[in-house]
């Protein structure tokens, strides 16, 4: 399953906010969006997800404009997952798995056996089966964002679209709900998120579509996208970007700030 996002343009009326985007992304894939805030990565996400019409370009999924997908019918093949909240009310983690089967069942309808096992399944496979009778709201960050991970796989969507999921998590929390979407790409869902972490992008995703000003500055592989003069545009800083472990790692350095220590950060192998 494909989702492509084709010569996008988007503006609320006080000025572009997204200026002539185009890509692709596969399903078994994992791709970063990264750039800084107010570029337009939320907006871009909620045109894919066709709750916003673009001014020009299209959004298509299997080759089907989004806006002509039925919204019972997109729910079963995008998912959204937003950065980790608090909910009104204390729902058990099993609820809120289950809520991701109103594409299934309807909204006026109970979830069945086959739900219930679908949730049960879900649980298990992301390794918080555990938490099932826990409040949502009494867990850690970390295991809310696995719980709302769980709920789009519960519905059976094959396009996971998630808005930051790392913001605010500890770095253990960070590395298990990105293992666990690594986990997910490599299964065969197509994965897309946007982030502000390059060393996080360059790790774990397989492209990287970097936006600058509304339009696409790079997009390619992590190796080749993120590099000190890419990630200095991006930011407005001076940033060195060294190679460790093989090129297995990319780390961010700032390259000013170290007035007081009379010196600039140094790596033998600067990108």
């Amino acid at each position: 399953m494909s989702i492509c996002v084709d010569h996008l343009s988007f503006s609320y009326g006080g000025g572009p906010v997204l200026r002539d985007v185009s890509f692709c992304m596969q399903e078994g894939e994992f791709l970063s969006v990264l750039g800084p805030n107010g570029v337009g990565k939320s907006t871009l996400f909620r045109c894919m997800l066709g709750q916003l019409a673009p001014q020009s370009g299209s959004v298509t999924v299997q080759g089907k404009r989004i806006e002509a997908i039925p919204p019972r019918n997109r729910a079963r093949l995008i998912a959204y997952i937003p950065q980790s909240h608090n909910p009104v009310f204390n729902f058990t983690v099993r609820d809120m798995v289950l809520m991701g089967t109103i594409a299934q069942t309807g909204v006026f309808s109970a979830p069945g056996a086959e739900q219930e096992a679908l949730a049960e399944k879900t649980l298990r496979q992301l390794g918080i089966a555990h938490l099932a009778g826990c409040g949502y709201a009494s867990i850690s960050g970390g295991e809310r964002q696995l719980v709302l991970i769980a709920r789009a796989i519960a519905q059976q969507a094959h396009i996971l679209v998630m808005d930051e999921p790392t913001a605010n998590l500890d770095l253990g929390n960070r590395i298990r709900v990105l293992r666990a979407v690594r986990a997910l790409a490599q299964q065969g869902y197509g994965v897309i998120q946007s982030t502000h972490d390059p060393e996080q992008a360059y790790r774990y995703s397989d492209r990287v579509l970097a936006l600058y000003e509304g339009r696409v500055l790079a997009l390619g592989t992590p190796q080749s996208v993120i590099d000190g003069p890419l990630i200095s545009k991006l930011y407005g800083e001076e940033i060195q970007v060294c190679s460790l472990r093989d090129d297995t790692v990319r780390v961010c350095v700032p390259a000013v700030g170290c007035e007081e220590r009379k010196e600039k950060p140094t790596c033998e192998n600067n990108v």
